[in-house]
């Protein structure tokens, strides 16, 4: 390997060591003319559910637990199951060498759901992917979009989006430990924030699942893990049957984080000024945490929680960490 592949590699960079898994075979849709679509209808009353992976194309854990469940010729008991395999394109780039270069092709895929961006003049390659999915994402009820994280052995996290709507169905799921409420990203709009997922008026419910860190087997595990419990909870599969396949204790409780700010990157200087980790606790308000641009993060009262800080070099608009706090 040349020095200059090796000065290519992030330095957090972990081992691969998950096998991408051969999705070609569902190229064709089900009950749909869109490409790695599956709508699989029980011809019964009952919601329409959507478990949606690959929102980016180095996130593996989905894409596998969808497999999983392909493979099994899962049908639902009631209502309709959609399952997507989002950034194909991207993921077609995945390779195990230099595992980043293939999260996206033009852009980040889970910033472009605001209807001024998809109704928009301005393409990508995630815009016309995202164009294709929208109808079966505003056609469904609740939906549970499967991603991984950067950081080596971080434990997974579900993201219950901006406001509390959501927080029941991830209690209900009754995995991962930790939850989160938070305040979007100023980069752009996150499938689970989009239409009716986001209003406290609407009944529909949406949740992102970081199911473990990228690559890792756990994050597969995981990813099957709480798609099971998602459908259990529906009661669109068999509770004994997807009790049989459940390989991931449950936490005996599950903690809610929410968070106040998110700290993002104005300038390629960003940088921490602490050790930082996820779910790492800073004891103090005042702390020193990064600085970027002339500017100067602290944290903002005691017991500041550090969400998933970025490892990759800051870039004008990527959020770097969200700062939250425990609630008992």
């Amino acid at each position: 390997m040349t020095p200059a592949l090796l000065e290519s590699f992030p330095p957090f960079n972990p081992e691969v060591r998950l096998q991408p898994p051969a999705i070609e075979r569902w190229r064709r849709g089900t009950g749909t003319d869109v490409e790695f679509v599956h709508v699989l209808d029980s011809g019964r009353p009952g919601p329409t559910a959507m478990v949606v992976a690959l929102t980016h194309g180095n996130e593996l854990c989905g894409a596998i637990a969808l497999d999983t469940l392909l493979r099994q010729d899962v049908k639902p008991l009631r209502g309709r199951l959609v399952l997507v395999f989002a950034n194909v394109e991207a993921f077609g780039r995945f390779n195990a060498v230099e595992p980043f270069s293939s999260r996206c092709v033009d852009e980040d895929m889970n910033r472009v759901w605001d209807d001024a961006v998809l109704r928009g003049a301005r393409h990508s390659a995630e815009l016309r992917r995202a164009r294709e999915l929208a109808p079966f994402v505003d056609a469904a009820d609740v939906l549970l979009d499967l991603h991984s994280m950067q950081e080596a052995g971080a434990p997974a996290l579900t993201i219950c989006g901006m406001t509390d709507k959501s927080v029941p169905l991830a209690r209900a799921l009754g995995q991962p430990e930790t939850l989160l409420v938070d305040t979007g990203h100023a980069a752009g709009l996150r499938l689970i924030d989009r239409g009716g997922f986001a209003d406290p008026g609407s009944d529909r419910q949406a949740v992102l699942v970081e199911c473990g860190s990228h690559w890792e087997p756990a994050s597969a595990e995981m990813a099957l893990d709480v798609t099971l419990r998602f459908l259990r909870h529906l009661a669109m599969v068999d509770a004994d049957w997807a009790d049989a396949q459940l390989r991931v204790p449950a936490p005996e409780r599950q903690r809610l984080v929410r968070v106040g700010e998110g700290v993002t990157a104005v300038t390629p200087e960003f940088r921490f000024l602490v050790p930082t980790h996820h779910l790492k606790v800073v004891p103090k308000a005042g702390t020193p945490l990064a600085e970027d641009g002339g500017r100067l993060w602290l944290t903002p009262h005691d017991e500041c929680v550090l969400i998933m800080p970025s490892r990759r070099a800051g870039m004008a608009g990527q959020t770097m960490v969200r700062l939250g706090r425990y609630e008992s």
